[in-house]
């Protein structure tokens, strides 16, 4: 395959002469680049056929190609901000820039640089509870599970919510899979490979240090929630009574 960058610049050029800025994000351009890795593009049109995205294969490199105007991409940046995890944003603040007509580019790039460092909005009290409640209720399953099954979901389950609810807790950006991991590197370094030992572990039925990780994470904002916990259901929508999630 090309060199990465050639890549994607050439597809540019080729599927969209008419750019005025380009984005070359994601783990191709870093250091933890793999045999696997894709082209994560952003493309800036000032019109149609933007927005839309689509997954191809270009110059021997599998490509996820992201197409927007610049109205679009303020669209999705400002939905995805209270979500606390925007993969656009970010695949724009730390890419390559690979095309800039004018400016426009750059200016983009310095706004989404901005947009991150601002940090993600910072998690009520309401929303941590809200967070406590199925750990702690995951915790009281696992103490209690006998089969092998059972307890791989429970173990791994416990370990995703509780890396996002450390990142909540910091004010830090979520990710999903291995971005998860990588944001909780950023904000804990070393958390990640003590979450992986306790999880192997409590997969081979020896919980203890999950469940002493768990509980560290919880203490800060007022530790395990279960008594007491309570919220009104909204009419229309059938969450009350719904199994932990």
């Amino acid at each position: 395959m090309t060199d990465p960058v050639l890549a994607a610049r050439a597809l540019v050029a080729e599927r969209h002469p008419q750019a005025y800025a380009a984005f070359l994000g994601g783990s191709v351009i870093t250091a933890r680049r793999t045999a696997y890795s894709d082209l994560d593009m952003v493309v800036l049109l000032d019109c149609a056929p933007a927005p839309y995205r689509e997954s191809l294969r270009f110059a021997g490199w599998p490509v996820e190609l992201l197409v927007h105007t610049r109205s679009s991409w303020d669209g999705y940046v400002e939905r995805e901000i209270p979500e606390r995890r925007c993969p656009l944003l970010f695949m724009c603040a730390a890419g390559t820039l690979l095309l800039d007509h004018d400016g426009a580019g750059a200016r983009l790039q310095q706004h989404a640089r901005q947009l991150v460092a601002d940090g993600p909005p910072k998690a009520t009290a309401s929303e941590l509870d809200d967070r406590r409640y199925p750990l702690t209720d995951l915790l009281d399953d696992l103490a209690g599970c006998t089969d092998p099954g059972e307890r791989l979901f429970i173990t791994t389950e416990l370990a995703r919510r509780t890396a996002e609810f450390i990142l909540l807790s910091d004010g830090a950006w979520l990710g999903g899979g291995k971005w998860l991991s990588r944001r909780l590197a950023d904000a804990r370094p070393g958390l990640p490979e003590r979450l992986n030992a306790a999880v192997r572990a409590a997969l081979d039925g020896h919980t203890d240090a999950l469940v002493a990780l768990v509980d560290e994470a919880l203490a800060p904002a007022g530790g395990r929630l279960w008594e007491g916990y309570r919220r009104e259901g909204i009419a229309g929508r059938d969450e009350v009574g719904e199994e932990v999630r």
